[in-house]
Parts: structure tokens; sequence; C-alpha cells
């Protein structure tokens, strides 16, 4: 019988509705600047954060936040070191350092440039919201004063700018209008949308976006719209998805999700669900080092169910499902057995569909255990082993089912 078509194997409602508009689509990864600012982790040392850098970079993301080298002499320090390597070994990403609508945050960051010959994205940010506006005693006037004169100093000193308003989905529209409007006119040519606070929902998100895109266009000007997200709701993917649906041109994140309170947006699932969507098409075989060496690095340990990265995110140890991976398997059709019971392939990111050995395992989980481990599956092996795990309350380990065959 000849192997069906992916399309009769799988019917996708994701799909219902049409193919989604298929576009380019850019990343950001905030790890070391917004994913630092989380109370909870270790800020890495240079020399790791250069590996990670590397890593960004073996991953197709396109360019990062490196700091905010006006906050500390360490700051301005590691910023100037890893603009030194992205220039010495012509990394394939653009540097952008986090600055508040001051001269004070900006000029260091002019500086760096300078003094590294690399250009700098400046991405210089002021809270936008009613909110944010009252508690800070801020006027409209005053805002959009800090607004032009943050970014006339960056474009004048020859940087790009990315122009951020923080807790854009909780801004009034009249509010968002004439803070764009402003930055745009004053030579900012990238301009970031934030949901600070996790608040929005994916229509929120679209809504936002296209009204962003109206006042961009507006200007006559070419400018490109990123989105900056948080998972307080846990909505982040699917509103950074909903994101670039609607027309952001740059998404940012964080390995693991890192940052203030819940965390941001995590890199490593904007990358794996860009990818399942068809938006980019780049070897992903390293995301798992990535997440691992930024788990190490800030003492952030990956949750063993964590989507895609996690250690059981392509194990199973229920009879049912592993009967369905084997047959898959038997076959010989190694795309049948990656999606089987998986809706990530496990083989995008290098990694393997595992069976394991439990209480809710059958048989089959055993006979199959025994041969992938080099040992025959004699009747009294595979009782013994199949025994052992229905009395069991967990799976059993890979040394308690290499005793137990050994011992018959």
């Amino acid at each position: 019988m000849a192997n069906p078509g992916e399309s009769e194997l799988i019917y996708d409602w994701n799909r219902a509705d049409g193919e989604p508009l298929r576009r380019t689509v850019e990343f950001d990864d905030e790890t070391l600047r917004d994913g630092l600012q989380s109370p909870s982790v270790k800020d890495p040392d240079i020399e790791t954060k250069i590996r990670i850098l590397h890593l960004m970079a073996d991953l197709g993301i396109q360019s990062a936040n490196i700091g905010l080298p006006g906050a500390s002499q360490r700051q301005r320090d590691d910023v100037a070191r890893m603009c030194r390597e992205i220039r010495d070994q012509n990394l394939p990403i653009l540097p952008n350092c986090a600055a508040r609508t001051l001269a004070s945050d900006i000029l260091p960051i002019c500086d760096v440039a300078d003094e590294v010959g690399l250009a700098i994205e400046a991405s210089c940010f002021i809270g936008s919201s009613p909110i944010r506006q009252y508690a800070e005693e801020w006027s409209l006037d005053r805002m959009l004063k800090h607004t032009a004169d943050a970014v006339s100093l960056a474009v004048g000193r020859g940087l790009p700018v990315m122009y951020v308003t923080e807790d854009t989905i909780r801004a009034h529209p009249d509010t968002i209008r004439a803070l764009y409007t402003t930055a745009i006119e004053h030579g900012a040519r990238r301009i970031c949308v934030c949901d600070t606070v996790g608040h929005g929902t994916p229509d929120g998100v679209r809504a936002l976006i296209r009204f962003v895109r109206e006042v961009a266009s507006a200007t006559g000007e070419e400018v490109k719209i990123d989105w900056h997200g948080h998972r307080d709701r846990g909505l982040d993917v699917a509103n950074t998805m909903a994101a670039i649906e609607a027309g952001a041109d740059r998404v940012h994140g964080t390995a693991l999700g890192i940052g203030e309170r819940s965390g941001n947006t995590p890199m490593d699932l904007i990358l794996v669900n860009c990818a399942l969507e068809g938006y980019i098409d780049q070897d992903l075989s390293k995301l798992p080092e990535y997440c691992q060496v930024v788990s190490e690095a800030t003492g952030r340990e990956i949750p063993i169910n964590y989507p895609v990265i996690g250690e059981d995110a392509f194990r199973t140890a229920t009879g049912v499902h592993a009967a369905a991976v084997i047959k898959a398997r038997a076959k010989g059709d190694d795309w049948l057995a990656d999606r089987i019971y998986s809706g990530v392939p496990a083989a995008m990111i290098g990694r393997a569909q595992g069976i394991e050995v439990g209480p809710m395992s059958g048989l089959s989980n055993v006979t199959y255990w025994l041969r992938a481990h080099g040992i025959e599956p004699t009747d009294a092996r595979v009782e013994a082993v199949f025994k052992a795990a229905k009395a069991s309350a967990r799976t059993l380990s890979d040394a308690e089912i290499r005793a137990l065959a050994d011992a018959t």
C-alpha cells in the first residue's frame, strides 16, 4: 500500500479558513537584557553571553538586545565586548540596546557604537498608557518632547532607532498616534508595540497592530513594526502569532521566556511555531543547546514538561500512545512516527520520540525498549519487566529495566 500524502493523514483545522498570509518575519532576542530583569535569574559572565550570542546567530535570529550600557560600568563593558564579537566574527546579528528617552541613557550607546565602529540600534522606550501617565504625572506634551529629543539625539549621532512605547496595549489611540508620529517625524524607522504587562488577547493584538500600521503608513515613511509581549495571562505565544498575522515585521522573545514577573514570550517557542506555520525555514537543531546554555547560565531550570525542550516533550510511557508510534516505525516511516502522537516533530530540533516503560505501559513498550537497547526481548524478560512496571508507581529507570532483564 502506497504511503498517503501529508494532507490525507492530517486534516488541518488551522487552515480551515485558508492558508495564512505568507510573509517574512524577523526576531529580536531579549534574553540578555529584558530576560535578565527577572528577579530570580543570574546575570551570566561575558564569555557565556558571547556563547549565547553565537547560538542566536546559529538559529537565524537577526537581532539581539544586548543590554543597557547607561545602567552600569559592567553593562557598558559587556555591551562593548559583545559588539566587538559581532564585528570581529562577522556574526549575522544586529545589536540593539535599551534606553529611556533620556540623554544619559542614549549617549553611552552612541559612545560604544563609536568605540567599536558598529551600528547599534537604540531602543528608546517610554510609557504610554493612561495608568502610567497618571502615576508618573506625565503630560502628553512632556512625553512628546522627550520622544522628539531622544530620537533626534540618537539619529543625529548616526544610530538607527527603534522607538518603543511601553504598555501600548492599554494606551489610548490618540496617544499612540501622537507618540509614534512624533518619533517617525524625527527619524525613527522602527517602532515597537508592547504588551508590557501581558494584558492583551489575540484579538486585541490584531486590532492594535493594524491600527499602528495605519499610523505608520500615514507618515509616508518606510517604517518597520515590532511586537514585544509578556506572559502574565499565558497568552504570550498566541499573541505573538497574532501580531505576525496582523503585520508585525519583527517579534521579540527570550530563551525559556525568562523575564519579569511571569516572564516574556519564549523565543524558542516563537521559532518553533513560526516554522510550523511556514513563516521560516531554518535549522533549529541548536534550539535545545540554546535553551540549556541559558538555563545553566541564569539558574533557571527547564520544567520537565516544558513544550518542545522539556525532558518529557517527546517521551511516552502510555501503552496506546507507544503502540501507535511503534506501528508507525514498523512501516519504516519516520515522518509518520514523529507525528502520530506529537503536534511538533521532534526531528525539527534534533530530537526523537522516546518510549519508556511504566505502570500505564503495554507489552509493546517493553518489547520495543528492550530491542532499542540491544537486549533480546524473550518472553521471560518481557513478562518480568512488564510485571514490575505494573506494580510500580512511576516510570522505570533504564538501570531498573536492565537489571530485570539481566536477572531473567
